[in-house]
C-alpha cells in the first residue's frame, strides 16, 4: 500500500531531524542544494528562469518529482530579473542583463564605504546609508547624493529643503522604477509560494526559506569590499569590529522573523569570507568567530536549525566548531576534509556535504558511485550525515551524475530496513 502525502511529508521530515540531532535515521537524507540546474536541466537558459517564474517553478517541481529527492529545493537563489533591472543593482551582475543568458550571478567587489568614512557613519549612520550608500548599490538613488544632509536637529529651514528633490526628474524615474520593482517583487514572492504550497502538497518539505549572513560577510561583501575589511583587520580593528557589533543583532533577528513567517525552521547561512587563505586562526578568533557564534547561538535558541555553508577551506577552523551546541545545527561543508570533520566534531554537528563540483560536471557515474559510498561509509557512520555537493548541484552537473548520487544514496544509504 503506497504512502500518503501527508505521510511521505512527515517520514521526510522525521528523517532530517533525526540527522541533524545525530540519531540514525532510515537512511542518509537527500536534500541537495541548487541554483540554476532544475532549469537548465529542462531546457531552460538562466535569463528564462529569472523572467519566467511560472516555467521556472515548473521545472523545480518536475525535477523534485522525477528524482524523488527528500526535500523540495527553494526558488530563492534565483530571485527575480525584473527586481534586480528596476533597481539597477550594482552588487550582483545578472543573468540576461549584464551577463550572457547562461551565465550565473556574479559579485562586484564595491567599496561603498571607504575607511575615512567610519567616523562619518558612526556619527549619522541614517544620513550615510541615505545619502551615500544606496546611490552606491542602487542606480535608481543616485539622486539621493543631492539631497541635504539628514540630521535630527536640522532645523525648519533644513527639512523644507528636503521636498525639493521630489520635483527632481530623477527623483520621479526612482519612485516609478521602485513601483516596478516592488511589482515584479510581488510577482515572484506569488509563484514562489505556489510552488512551495504545491510541493508540500505532493508530500516535500522546502529545504531553506531563511537566511542569514555573518556579519563580517555582511561588512566585507556589501560595505567595505573585500580588499578594505582585510586591510581593516590592520588599519582599523576596532573600528571594524564596532560596525560588526552593529549589524550582529539584526541578522539573527530577520532570520528568525523570516523563518516564522514561513513556518521552517532551516536557515541557510552563506560563509564567504571566514575560511583558511582569507585570515589565520587568531585573526577568525578576533573578527569573524564572536559573531558568527552569536548568530548561530541565537538562531538555536529561536528554536531553529542554521545551515552555515562553510564555502572553502574550514579544515583549519574544525576546533571552533567544537564550541557549538550538540545536535542542533548543520554544517554543509564544501573543501573541508570531510573525513576529518567527522572525526574531530561528527559527535556534536550533523555534516552535509561534500561531493565535488568537478565530480558532478567531468566525472563518470562510477566515480560517483564510488565517492558517495565512501562518503556513506565513513561519514554517514552512525547517522548525523547529509549527503549533498561541496556546493550543492552545480548548474553545469552532468544528468548522469545527479541520477547516480541519488540512486546510489538511496539504495547504499540505508541504515536500517
Amino acid at each position: 500500500m503506497s504512502k500518503t502525502p501527508e505521510e511521505l511529508y512527515k517520514e521526510r521530515e522525521q528523517r532530517w531531524n533525526d540527522t541533524v540531532a545525530l540519531k540514525e535515521p532510515d537512511r542518509v537524507p537527500l536534500c541537495p542544494f541548487v541554483n540554476f540546474w532544475p532549469a537548465r536541466y529542462k531546457g531552460l537558459s538562466f535569463k528564462e528562469a529569472m523572467f519566467d517564474h511560472p516555467r521556472a517553478a515548473n521545472a523545480f517541481k518536475e525535477t523534485v518529482l522525477e528524482f524523488d529527492w527528500d526535500m523540495a529545493p527553494s526558488m530563492l537563489p534565483m530571485f527575480s530579473g525584473n527586481v534586480f533591472k528596476n533597481l539597477k543593482l550594482r552588487i550582483l551582475k545578472v543573468p540576461g542583463i549584464d551577463l550572457p543568458d547562461n551565465v550565473n550571478f556574479q559579485a562586484v567587489e564595491i567599496e561603498h564605504m571607504k575607511a575615512e568614512d567610519y567616523k562619518e557613519f558612526f556619527a549619522n549612520p541614517a544620513d550615510f546609508v541615505i545619502r551615500k550608500y544606496l546611490p552606491s548599490v542602487f542606480g535608481i538613488f543616485e539622486f539621493l547624493k543631492t539631497i541635504p544632509e539628514i540630521n535630527s536637529f536640522m532645523g525648519l529651514g533644513g527639512v523644507l529643503t528636503i521636498p525639493l528633490t521630489a520635483v527632481s526628474p530623477d527623483f520621479a524615474q526612482a519612485m516609478e522604477n521602485l513601483k516596478k520593482a516592488g511589482e515584479a517583487l510581488l510577482q515572484w514572492m506569488g509563484v514562489q509560494m505556489s510552488y512551495e504550497t504545491e510541493m508540500k502538497n505532493l508530500g516535500y518539505p522546502i529545504q531553506v526559506n531563511a537566511f542569514a549572513q555573518s556579519p563580517f560577510d555582511v561588512v566585507s561583501d556589501y560595505v567595505r569590499g573585500m580588499r578594505g575589511t582585510m586591510l581593516d583587520m590592520y588599519r582599523n580593528p576596532e573600528e571594524l569590529k564596532h560596525l560588526i557589533r552593529l549589524i550582529e543583532p539584526y541578522q539573527a533577528q530577520a532570520a528568525i522573523s523570516m523563518a516564522k513567517t514561513y513556518g521552517n525552521p532551516r536557515v541557510f547561512i552563506p560563509l564567504h569570507r571566514g575560511a583558511g587563505g582569507f585570515m589565520n586562526n587568531d585573526q577568525f578568533a578576533e573578527f569573524y568567530w564572536p559573531s558568527l557564534k552569536k548568530l548561530l547561538l541565537d538562531l538555536v535558541d529561536a528554536g531553529l536549525q542554521p545551515m552555515p555553508f562553510f564555502e572553502g577551506d574550514y579544515t583549519p577552523r574544525l576546533e571552533f566548531l567544537k564550541e557549538l551546541p550538540k545536535g542542533k545545527i548543520i554544517a554543509w561543508m564544501d573543501k573541508a576534509d570531510i573525513f576529518k570533520a567527522k572525526k574531530e566534531i561528527g559527535d556534536r554537528i550533523c555534516l552535509k556535504g561534500n561531493i565535488p563540483a568537478s565530480l558532478f560536471i567531468a566525472g563518470t557515474p562510477t566515480q560517483m558511485e564510488e565517492y558517495c559510498k565512501k562518503l556513506i561509509d565513513e561519514v554517514g557512520e552512525g547517522g548525523g550525515f547529509m549527503i549533498d555537493g561541496a556546493l550543492g548541484i552545480p548548474d553545469e552537473a552532468k544528468p548522469e551524475n545527479v541520477r547516480t548520487m541519488t540512486e546510489v544514496t538511496k539504495k547504499y544509504g540505508v541504515y536500517r530496513k
